[in-house]
């Protein structure tokens, strides 16, 4: 099987409701994938959302671009690393709010 999809950003992480590890992709929040294993979440994981690019992009439509590959300018009031900039992105993202949310609470928070 050829994967079309590794630039996206995955996630695997404990679900102790589940008792089995879960697979994430940050930029397909809808999707997830359970498994004994964390290689095998991140397996299936990888899997549902190539399957999912190829849906889209069958019904005439764009997927959504990986993270990784969008360029951040590294600026909102005070100048960042480009890397903490993505990251901040990637955590505003796996929380379902927007960057200066994201920043504002954690500056409220000092």
């Amino acid at each position: 099987m050829s994967l079309q999809n590794d630039r996206y950003t995955y996630r695997v992480t404990w679900s102790e409701d589940d008792q089995e590890y879960v697979g994430l992709c940050v930029e397909f929040p809808s999707l997830s994938w359970l498994a004994k294993s964390p290689e095998a979440a991140l397996q299936g994981i990888r899997k549902i959302v190539n399957d999912a690019v190829t849906d889209i992009r069958d019904n005439g439509e764009t997927p959504p671009s990986p993270l990784s590959g969008k360029s951040f300018s590294g600026r909102f009031i005070v100048r960042l690393p480009p890397e903490v900039h993505r990251d901040l992105a990637i955590k505003a993202a796996e929380e379902g709010i927007s960057l200066n949310r994201l920043i504002s609470s954690k500056l409220s928070n000092i």
